[in-house]
């Protein structure tokens, strides 16, 4: 190459005008040679430094430098927000979807010990936003009740996330209509409810019913908005908590993210989740959802409220938890109670999204499925204290832990799994 370069300035050199004095030619050469010279030898560095740079890691989505998360994630003011120009990607039909035949996905969020303490965030797919399956009508009659018996506690909005709430309302009634055409119609003024024969006027002004009432009315999930402070805090200032089972939004409305957690004695969240979980909350962008699965085992079949853990209807004053449970009930009454949660920030407002949506089941039932009894023995097994006192593990394990590990043996025994199966074995990955 540097030969090609000497060529071209001898050429281009020579065709100098003749106005140039003589005595200059070699001068002018020697100048325009090593400036060429002194450009090949940094193109060359440039390019050696180029080949020499590391690649890129994948970004860990409980760490701040995560890539999806950092959009304008540091320039804000706790407690402001500037709307963002992002939409959505619109998503395709849930290929054939049926109201009545599209069976709830088997998530089974746990694995073999040893259990670890984390948020188990994992992006999400923006097609796969909001589930429905055939327990949708099921779903809908009980959230239809539970609005008439005690919507006014169980649905809030908080005069200042009132945006938030509509917001999340004109997402749900654009989404909904793409990805599930056979259950909802897009209209002029809102949403229709093809097999219920709902119709949803959104743009009228007042709403004839909270937003996130309405929100509730759409969806199998529960629904929660977190909104920041000027302290760098998240509010929970909107819900529709219809289904929760163990909490309930009268106690925690209001409530900064911390405090729901502190309140509700989430084991390790001072020490490993809390600093992770405010850094993610401050850096979650409208284009960065995720989703995270978690579960719980129940001895009553009360899908709304374990009655088990004590009264819905308290005063307040009295104790709801695991030890106003019976001890040890008949397999029978055992349910396995699984959530998947998926959290993202709305643009315009700014709030950040909790869809929580529950998949309850037989222990009887799971139980048939390879591999499952012993994986899921294996992970009650290896919870810590503050974990297993928080799942209520001493009211239940005795019958529980007996009952899986015979349905273990016996899949062993007739050859369904082998005695050291992992969930790999079969294909599966978490969480199902």
């Amino acid at each position: 190459m540097a030969s090609n370069l000497l060529l071209v300035v001898r050429q281009r050199t020579e065709n100098v005008p003749h106005l140039v004095s003589q005595k200059f030619r070699p001068v002018l050469h020697g100048g325009l040679v090593t400036c060429l010279l002194m450009l090949f030898v940094v193109t060359r560095l440039i390019q050696r430094k180029k080949l020499a740079l590391p690649r890129a890691k994948s970004f860990d989505l409980e760490k701040p430098s995560s890539r999806k998360l950092s959009l304008k994630s540091l320039e804000r003011t706790p407690g402001s927000w500037t709307p963002v120009d992002f939409k959505r990607p619109d998503p395709p039909p849930f290929p054939d979807w049926d109201v009545y035949k599209t069976d709830p996905l088997p998530y089974r969020p746990f694995r073999h010990g040893p259990y670890h303490i984390t948020m188990g965030l994992r992006t999400m797919q923006w097609d796969d936003w909001i589930e429905l399956d055939n327990h949708y009508l099921k779903f809908h009659a009980d959230k239809k009740r539970r609005i008439e018996e005690r919507g006014a506690t169980h649905c809030r909005t908080a005069p200042e996330a009132m945006d938030g709430a509509i917001e999340l309302l004109e997402e749900l009634c654009d989404y909904l209509p793409q990805r599930y055409p056979s259950l909802y119609r897009k209209t002029p003024v809102g949403i229709d409810n093809l097999v219920t024969c709902e119709s949803f006027d959104i743009i009228q002004r007042p709403l004839p019913e909270d937003p996130m009432q309405t929100c509730a009315r759409l969806v199998q999930d529960d629904l929660a908005i977190m909104f920041e402070g000027a302290d760098g805090q998240y509010y929970l200032l909107a819900g529709a908590i219809l289904l929760a089972g163990f909490w309930r939004l009268s106690d925690k409305f209001g409530m900064p993210l911390s405090e729901i957690h502190t309140s509700g004695d989430v084991p390790g969240f001072k020490t490993k989740l809390e600093k992770g979980m405010m850094n993610f909350f401050r850096r979650i962008q409208p284009n960065g959802p995720v989703l995270r699965n978690n579960y719980f085992l129940q001895v009553d079949d009360e899908l709304a409220w374990s009655s088990s853990i004590g009264p819905e209807d308290g005063d307040h004053t009295q104790a709801v938890g695991w030890d106003t449970a019976e001890k040890n009930k008949a397999i029978e009454h055992h349910f396995f109670r699984s959530e998947r949660q998926s959290l993202r920030r709305l643009p315009r407002s700014g709030g950040v999204v909790f869809t929580i949506r529950t998949y309850f089941e037989p222990i009887t039932a799971i139980a048939k499925e390879p591999g499952v009894p012993g994986r899921l023995a294996s992970a009650v097994r290896s919870w810590g204290d503050d974990v297993s006192k928080y799942k209520g593990r001493e009211r239940y394990q005795d019958v529980l832990l007996e009952y899986l590990d015979e349905q273990h043996r016996l899949q062993v025994e007739r050859g369904v799994v082998g005695e050291g199966y992992a969930e790999e074995d079969d294909g599966r990955r978490y969480p199902y």
